[in-house]
């Protein structure tokens, strides 16, 4: 397994990350031979980041993690897990993180993680559950940074979600060392400049600013939420179709318009689309780790052969450019 340095942390992650999360559903409805023998692959392939929250399965994910890796002891593994804080406790910030993590140390069994991730959507203004950066780098920064004297956690980091401006101001302050990113076939702004008039959110190649600031980064979405699969029926323990990020309004039209990605495939490039997007992903120099969600150890299998054959060539992801620029013009 290929490792790459994680940012300015001088850590050396997988480029393949293992998923918890409650999409694939594996880590939060999953059974529990399932899961120890998929993790058990997962570290003997070298697989060394787990990427966890309290959210998944209102923590069943971290107690599965926690109650695995405990049993089976890794010597390098890494592991980070995030917290959310509601609307009702944006006036007591510090108190709600700090509560999230020590509650999520008890569930996973551990002194430490080696990041913990503000899960909220980062705003401008103040509105909904997001929490607008005055408040990010006003109160989130502060708070994250006791847990970290207070050896709680290694590293602090951003889910890069919400307004663009907003993300890049987080990076730019240098606090956060990881940020999770969306980065996919259907959504590449956050490194490739997009076509004009293209149907998605522009992230205004943050991966710029990430590598300016040392921030490592973790590539999320990279399935886009499994509509890169090609295959809409889903995994009975697998979450429902899940709201795109960053991609187009619906799941639907995401699986549409990765169906017309599938020349890839029919003209013998790869052998499906979701190893084309599990490659795309990895190609680009930027990114840290990724994370594919996952039902089955089967599906951990096909993500770990895809990434064993490293990233799409040039004349390949030349191809998916051209196919990329038939989206352009189109409603989001």
């Amino acid at each position: 397994m290929d490792t790459r340095v994680f940012g300015r942390s001088g850590l050396k992650f997988s480029i393949l990350g293992f998923g918890c999360g409650a999409v694939g559903g594996l880590m939060v409805r999953g059974d529990p031979r399932d899961q120890e023998r998929t993790i058990a692959s997962a570290l003997d392939n070298g697989v060394n980041y787990f990427d966890t929250a309290v959210q998944y399965g209102n923590g069943e994910s971290e107690r599965n993690l926690g109650r695995i890796l405990k049993k089976l002891r890794p010597a390098n593994a890494f592991v980070g897990t995030k917290v959310r804080v509601p609307r009702s406790a944006f006036g007591r910030i510090g108190d709600f993180v700090t509560r999230s993590l020590e509650d999520s140390l008890r569930r996973l069994q551990m002194e430490r993680v080696d990041i913990f991730h503000l899960h909220n959507e980062i705003s401008i203004a103040d509105e909904g559950e997001a929490l607008c950066i005055k408040q990010v780098l006003g109160e989130v920064a502060p708070a994250f940074e006791k847990l970290k004297q207070r050896g709680l956690t290694r590293l602090l980091g951003i889910t890069a979600i919400g307004d663009t401006k907003a993300l890049h101001e987080a990076v730019d302050s240098r606090f956060f060392d990881s940020a999770q990113v969306c980065y996919n076939m259907l959504n590449f702004s956050a490194g490739i400049e997009l076509p004009r008039d293209y149907p998605a959110q522009d992230y205004c190649k943050i991966f710029d600013h990430t590598r300016a600031a040392g921030v490592g980064v973790v590539g999320i979405r990279v399935l886009a939420g499994g509509a890169l699969t090609g295959v809409e029926e889903r995994h009975p323990i697998a979450g429902p179709p899940p709201l795109p990020i960053g991609s187009a309004m619906s799941y639907a039209t995401d699986a549409a318009r990765a169906r017309r990605l599938l020349p890839l495939v029919k003209e013998g490039l790869v052998e499906s689309l979701s190893e084309a997007a599990t490659r795309f992903a990895i190609s680009h120099s930027a990114m840290g780790t990724i994370l594919v969600g996952i039902a089955t150890p089967q599906q951990f299998e096909q993500a770990l052969g895809a990434v064993q054959k490293g990233p799409l060539p040039k004349s390949v992801l030349d191809r998916v450019a051209t196919l990329q620029q038939g989206f352009a013009g189109e409603m989001r």
